[in-house]
């Protein structure tokens, strides 16, 4: 029996199922399926595949839509692990990682990871130009000489990279990792960019984050880390296998002391700033 918008516009329902089924099947389907599909033909069959768009699509999610949303969920929810933790897990053993909030983390080791590692943390945008050049200018003329390299990733940069990205040294992770840099400062605030880095990075000894390290090597929570202390974790941020936290050797005590320095200037000049404690 026709239903009355059958009856209204003179049709069987019989006769209106099949005029709906003579539409494009993109209009029958809606946008998604035109996305993917494209405006069906009528009166051609075996109709050719649109390649073309279809790779168009999966790129533009790929590079776009899947970044994006994964760095809008690690925004609020605490990142279940990294790619770095699972390769040393499946290469080392069991791992150790501690989720706890900034406020749980101490002020001195907030500051000694921006006097160590980016001491213009909270004044730019991701990338700091000036230390990339002297950086460069250093490794051209330095470099080659003692074999250490100075290296200039900011704190936003290296949380792209230990959350997103596997250890891979070559320029496609460079410019992947400079992506999710982008998309970290304009989609979170600095304040939840160093949270994260400070409960992700590598402390040694199958160590990640503050508070597992704190625990590991001064029996105590991150909360309660004293200058000296947060110092010392700070400064083997650049090679935590290859630098020890409990056992430093000259190098390492030198960099400490350097770095407890650099606190006060941190703490004097505002260089924290961005973190509200």
């Amino acid at each position: 029996m026709a239903d009355g918008r059958g009856k209204r516009d003179g049709l069987s329902e019989r006769d209106r199922i099949a005029v709906e089924f003579q539409k494009p099947s993109s209009e029958r389907h809606g946008f998604f399926y035109w996305l993917w599909n494209g405006r069906a033909r009528r009166g051609r069959r075996g109709e050719r595949v649109p390649w073309v768009r279809r790779v168009a699509v999966t790129a533009f999610a790929l590079s776009v839509l899947l970044p994006v949303a994964l760095v809008l969920v690690t925004r609020v929810l605490p990142p279940p692990g990294t790619p770095l933790m699972l390769a040393t897990w499946m290469r080392e053993g069991s791992v150790t990682r501690i989720w706890v909030p900034l406020d749980a983390i101490s002020p001195n080791l907030v500051r000694a990871v921006i006097a160590a590692e980016d001491n213009r943390f909270c004044s730019h945008w991701g990338f700091d130009w000036e230390a990339i050049n002297a950086a460069l200018t250093f490794n051209a003329q330095n470099g080659g000489q003692n074999g250490r390299l100075r290296g200039a990733s900011t704190i936003s940069q290296q949380t792209a990279k230990n959350l997103f990205l596997p250890a891979s040294r070559n320029w496609v992770r460079k410019g992947v990792e400079a992506y999710f840099t982008v998309l970290l400062e304009a989609l979170w605030p600095k304040r939840r960019i160093l949270e994260v880095y400070l409960n992700i990075v590598e402390l040694g000894e199958r160590n990640f984050g503050a508070e597992a390290a704190s625990r590991y090597y001064f029996h105590k929570p991150a909360a309660t880390l004293s200058v000296a202390e947060a110092a010392r974790l700070a400064a083997v941020l650049p090679n935590p296998q290859g630098w020890s936290v409990s056992n430093p050797g000259p190098y390492v005590r030198g960099r400490t002391h350097t770095i407890s320095a650099r606190m006060a200037q941190v703490d004097r000049d505002g260089l924290d700033r961005c973190i509200v404690y």
